[in-house]
């Protein structure tokens, strides 16, 4: 008897490449990158892309957020419900700044940094699109440089991971 291989098709990788307009994102921006995955056959808007990648959490992911906020709660750090802005949408805790069919740009402003995370959702062909997850921070003084240079090894395998919900979901 005979087998026939069947093959799946390729899983998609998360390219990373350096968010070139960090800038423009967050006027006075000092750190940008960018993680992209191409999707095959998925109708996809980015409030519902969004979701999947930000509104719920992995248990190994909530457990490195557990580890930040017993590290930096003694630096005067937000880290817990008050991270979370009062008013205004939210995806997880992500507040929200503004929407559309094709971004979500979520962020917000603290004494130590501001940052800005944007989730774009374009179409390649009929079937095919892109989503790409841009993360702009602008340090304001040595804990925010600090806590960057401290979260940015982690940062470069979370993003990828969340942004890697998408595929698993099918």
């Amino acid at each position: 008897m005979m087998c026939i291989a069947r093959h799946r098709p390729p899983r998609p990788q998360v390219v990373a490449t350096p968010f070139a307009h960090a800038d423009r994102l967050l006027p006075g921006a000092n750190f940008g990158d960018t993680y992209a995955l191409v999707v095959t056959g998925l109708a996809l808007d980015a409030v519902g892309v969004s979701q999947q990648v930000f509104g719920r959490v992995p248990s190994w992911i909530k457990w490195l957020l557990a580890l930040r906020n017993g590290i930096v709660a003694p630096f005067g750090l937000k880290t817990g419900p008050e991270r979370r802005s009062k008013s205004g949408p939210h995806i997880g805790f992500l507040p929200i700044v503004r929407q559309s069919t094709n971004c979500v740009l979520f962020g917000f402003d603290d004494w130590h940094l501001d940052f800005r995370v944007l989730l774009e959702v374009k179409e390649c062909t009929s079937t095919q699109h892109e989503i790409s997850v841009s993360t702009a921070v602008k340090t304001h003084n040595l804990v925010g440089s600090s806590y960057l240079a401290l979260v940015k090894p982690f940062h470069r395998i979370v993003v990828p991971a969340m942004l890697m919900q998408v595929v698993c979901d099918r």
